[in-house]
C-alpha cells in the first residue's frame, strides 16, 4: 500500500482510523515515484477505471519445483521474476531494484482505502503537485543529501479495529510517462515477523502512454485469532509489507512499508 516525500496527506477516519508517516518525512511517501517529467491532468487520458479483486496466498507461492533464492542473490542476477519473489519466505531487508528500474515513469498520485463493509473511507492521500517555487527550490537539498529509497518506504500508523476488518478496497491512481505499459502486475506480500501472513497478486493490465489510470483492489484480509490481534497491536511495525511491480514480467518498482495498530486518533494526525 506510495507522492513526492514533500506530499500533503489527508485522512478521513471513521471505526478505523489511519495515519500514515513517510521514511523521515511527514507525508505518504507510499506514493511516492522518483519520477521527473510533469503530467498535465487536463491533457491526459483516463485510460481504465476499474475494480479488481486479486488471487491471494498464504503459503511461500512455490511449488517445490525450483530452488528458494535468497534476497542478496536476488538482487545480484537483476533480471528478477514474479516467480521469485512468491518464492521469498520472509520480507526483503532492501531493494530489489534501483528507482531508475521505472522507466516507465509510473507515478502514483493518489492512493484510498475504503471498509468495504460499511463504505466508509478509513485512509486517503494526494500527491501534492509540483512547484516551481524559487524559495522551495533554494531550500532542496544537494542531490548527495537526498536519500534515494526515502519515497519507496512508508510507515502506517492504524487503530487496533483495523485489524478485525474483513474486506478493504484500495483505489490507486496512477500517470504513466510516453512509454505503453504492457501487463502492469503487482504482487504484495505482508509478513508479521517471520511469518507470511498473504500475498495477494493483482493485474494492472495495459496502460496506454500519457495516461492516468484509476483502479480498485480488493484486499480480503486473512482471519486472525484474538491472540494473533493482540500480539501484533503489542508489536508495532513487525508487520511489515513488500509491494513488488512487473511489466512483462520484469521488477521495474519495490517498494515498502511497516504498519503500527495501536494508534489513536488526535488532532495533530489530521495534517
Amino acid at each position: 500500500m506510495m507522492m513526492n516525500n514533500q506530499a500533503g496527506a489527508t485522512a478521513t477516519t471513521a471505526a478505523a482510523a489511519a495515519t500514515a508517516t513517510g521514511n523521515k518525512k511527514k507525508s505518504g511517501s507510499f506514493l511516492s515515484r522518483q519520477v521527473k517529467s510533469k503530467h498535465d491532468n487536463h491533457q491526459q487520458q483516463i485510460h481504465h477505471t476499474q475494480s479488481k479483486k486479486g488471487t491471494a496466498t498464504t503459503g511461500n507461492g512455490g511449488d517445490g519445483s525450483e530452488p528458494l533464492l535468497g534476497e542478496e542473490e536476488l538482487a545480484r542476477r537483476g533480471n528478477i521474476t514474479p516467480e521469485e519473489v512468491l518464492r521469498l519466505e520472509k520480507v526483503t531487508e532492501g531493494y530489489l531494484c534501483p528507482p531508475e528500474a521505472n522507466i516507465y515513469g509510473i507515478d502514483f498520485i493518489r492512493f484510498k482505502l475504503r471498509d468495504c463493509d460499511t463504505g466508509e473511507t478509513l485512509f486517503e492521500v494526494l500527491k501534492q503537485e509540483d512547484t516551481d517555487d524559487e524559495d522551495v527550490i533554494q531550500k532542496t537539498p544537494d542531490r548527495e543529501e537526498v536519500d534515494p529509497n526515502a519515497g519507496r518506504f512508508v510507515r502506517y500508523h492504524f487503530t487496533p479495529q483495523f485489524l478485525r476488518l474483513k474486506t478493504v478496497g484500495a483505489t490507486v491512481e496512477f500517470v504513466v510517462g510516453n512509454k505503453p505499459v504492457k501487463d502492469f502486475r503487482m504482487i504484495e506480500r505482508h509478513y508479521f515477523r517471520e511469518k507470511l501472513l498473504k500475498s495477494f497478486d493483482f493485474h494492472f493490465g495495459f496502460c496506454i502512454p500519457s495516461s492516468v489510470n484509476t483502479c480498485e483492489h480488493i484486499y480480503e484480509f486473512p482471519a486472525l485469532s484474538d491472540y494473533e490481534i493482540e500480539d501484533m497491536i503489542r508489536s508495532p511495525y513487525d508487520t511489515r509489507s513488500d509491494s513488488f511491480y512487473f511489466v512483462e514480467n520484469k521488477l521495474i518498482m519495490h517498494n515498502k512499508a511497516d504498519y503500527a495498530y495501536n494508534g489513536m486518533w488526535d488532532e495533530d494526525n489530521q495534517r
